[in-house]
């Protein structure tokens, strides 16, 4: 994901972007999320987890935006389409799944014992958000594959984690995998449904 954004960050400054109206939309918005990120990084790293819980949000809803402005047009090339679109989709993805891990950590880290309720079912519910979220996104943004598959790829990762003897619960593993199987299931589908209606 670093990777795409260091390349996002040449392609911006590259002569012919620098008058691309979708490319200059996009550019202060873009560098707003590397600063938030930075600071994520860095409020992770010193323990403050309620501080990071507010900063990935802040993140989550800059990159919300930056999806809406960039999904309102198709790139100009497949270049642009790798380089912009694969790179925010997958940020975006990465981060959605990334705040519900920091709120699970924080809310640990503060002894919350889930009114009463077993981990499992707050598990499951923070599960359905992300399947529900990642399905709206896919039909707003036309069946983005980038972005399902970083949502998928993460929800993949939890059910590996929670599939384990240490931190084994059956439910959460199979709710994450339900969720991971949506998201990718309807960006397939609305992406199919967009290429067959241009033709």
């Amino acid at each position: 994901m670093y990777t795409g954004l260091a390349a996002f960050t040449v392609w911006q400054w590259l002569p012919s972007q620098r008058t691309n109206p979708r490319q200059r939309s996009l550019g202060w918005i873009v560098a707003v999320s590397m600063i938030l990120n930075a600071a994520w990084i860095l409020s992770v790293q010193a323990g403050f987890l309620l501080v990071s819980v507010v900063v990935i949000l802040a993140l989550l809803v800059t990159l919300v935006l930056a999806f809406l402005r960039y999904s309102q047009s198709r790139a100009g090339s497949w270049v642009e389409a790798v380089v912009v679109d694969g790179t925010l989709g997958l940020y975006l993805g990465w981060t959605s799944v990334a705040v519900c891990a920091n709120i699970a950590a924080a809310l640990k880290a503060a002894g919350f014992e889930g009114f009463g309720l077993r981990p499992e079912i707050w598990s499951v519910g923070v599960l359905v958000v992300v399947a529900v979220v990642g399905i709206a996104l896919a039909i707003k943004g036309h069946g983005r594959l980038a972005l399902a598959a970083a949502i998928a790829w993460g929800l993949a990762w939890i059910t590996v984690g929670r599939s384990a003897d240490a931190s084994e619960s059956f439910p959460t593993a199979i709710a994450a995998a339900v969720a991971a199987a949506l998201v990718l299931g309807a960006a397939i589908t609305v992406r199919t449904r967009t290429v067959l209606e241009r033709r």
